[in-house]
């Protein structure tokens, strides 16, 4: 397919799968598009583990991996022993989110037992240096950076090697921003994007970055809410040279989502999705369940900072969903997780590889539409 980024990723088509399943990875990368590993939570070794098995089952296949390296956060490389990260977290936030539970009879008297503490996924300065060079390491074709410009380093070991340094946006003023620091490719996301998203719709933000960056050179990939083929024709006519997805990955048969989630994102409506800083002190957009509304309420405490937040709602969720699984009512009301508002879109569970393809066949299908517009 003629396209920038099939030239510049060595792919047959321009779809870019965001992940945190390498098994989704692999089978995307082998239909003809990019499966990029999210490695938000996995530290030196358990990376290196990941990176090295999709080596081994990709059949040589271009793939990239992504990280989080906000540009500001609560933590730093001076503050981020887990005792002084711990000590950040008030009381009255773990006891609210405790209390969420608690009214679903779900006993919460271990929730919070030995919680260690990290980043939630996301890299200060020193730690992303680590984790960039097992990244660097292996053959990826493209590294990005999921929150802010990404790291000087990641930008100048990725012009180094030749391997293509990305940064996702949500705004026309932070591509700009990111145009001069260096990245080579931008992940243009409107706010039906699951997890971290801004505010503007995907509609308006890609022709708007479009011609914000044209004399740049650097192309976009259009993100948010996009679940079929016919979507991504949509934004590569309004300028996109591609498109980065996320959750339609979600409900694969591959997919590491917990089964009781799966059902939930495929009896969903695109109405129901929230985006709240409740889960990691940013704004991000996960499905609607009691959990979140009660996090929308005024006696809610007022979220933390990125990544303080994450200590308060990983553990608790986590406990939701295992018990979801195990039939729990209560828990299985509770259970959330990311997703966008494409969800309303995704109404069946299937391979990995029958989505690639159903998005190409759907793109057709839409390119010949518009085509037809034109005809005489």
């Amino acid at each position: 397919m003629k396209s920038r980024i099939c030239d510049l990723l060595g792919i047959d088509f321009p779809l870019v799968a965001f992940t945190h399943c390498r098994d989704v990875v692999v089978e995307v990368s082998k239909a003809g598009g990019m499966g990029v590993l999210g490695a938000a939570g996995y530290n030196a070794e358990t990376l290196e583990i990941e990176l090295k098995w999709i080596d081994e089952h990709i059949d040589g296949k271009p793939y990239g991996v992504d990280l989080i390296a906000p540009t500001s956060m609560a933590i730093t490389d001076a503050n981020n022993s887990p005792e002084e990260i711990l000590a950040m977290v008030p009381r009255e936030h773990r006891d609210y989110a405790a209390s969420i539970l608690a009214r679903y009879d779900i006993d919460t008297a271990d929730v919070y037992k030995d919680q260690r503490a990290g980043g939630g996924g996301f890299l200060t300065p020193g730690k992303a240096v680590n984790i960039v060079d097992v990244a660097f390491s292996h053959p990826i074709k493209l590294i990005a950076n999921a929150l802010g410009v990404p790291p000087r380093y990641m930008l100048d070991k990725g012009k180094e090697l030749g391997i293509v340094v990305a940064a996702l946006v949500g705004a026309k003023e932070h591509a700009s921003k990111q145009v001069e620091a260096g990245v080579d490719v931008l992940v243009v996301a409107g706010t039906e994007a699951g997890g971290h998203c801004g505010e503007v719709s995907t509609m308006v933000l890609v022709p708007e970055v479009c011609d914000a960056v044209k004399d740049s050179g650097v192309p976009v990939l259009a993100a948010g809410g996009i679940v079929t083929g016919r979507q991504m024709a949509a934004a590569m006519a309004m300028g996109a040279d591609g498109v980065w997805t996320g959750s339609v990955w979600l409900t694969t048969i591959e997919s590491e989502t917990s089964q009781v989630i799966k059902e939930k994102y495929v009896q969903a409506s695109s109405r129901q999705t929230v985006r709240s800083k409740a889960r990691t002190g940013k704004y991000s957009r996960q499905l609607v369940s009691p959990w979140t509304q009660a996090w929308d309420s005024e006696e809610a405490p007022v979220p933390l900072a990125m990544p303080l937040q994450s200590l308060v709602s990983e553990a608790p969720l986590a406990k939701v969903t295992k018990l979801a699984e195990s039939g729990h009512a209560g828990a299985r009301q509770l259970a959330t997780s990311f997703v966008g508002q494409g969800v309303g879109l995704m109404n069946s569970i299937q391979s990995t590889r029958a989505v690639v393809y159903e998005f190409m066949e759907d793109y057709l299908r839409a390119a010949e539409r518009l085509n037809a517009t034109i005809q005489d």
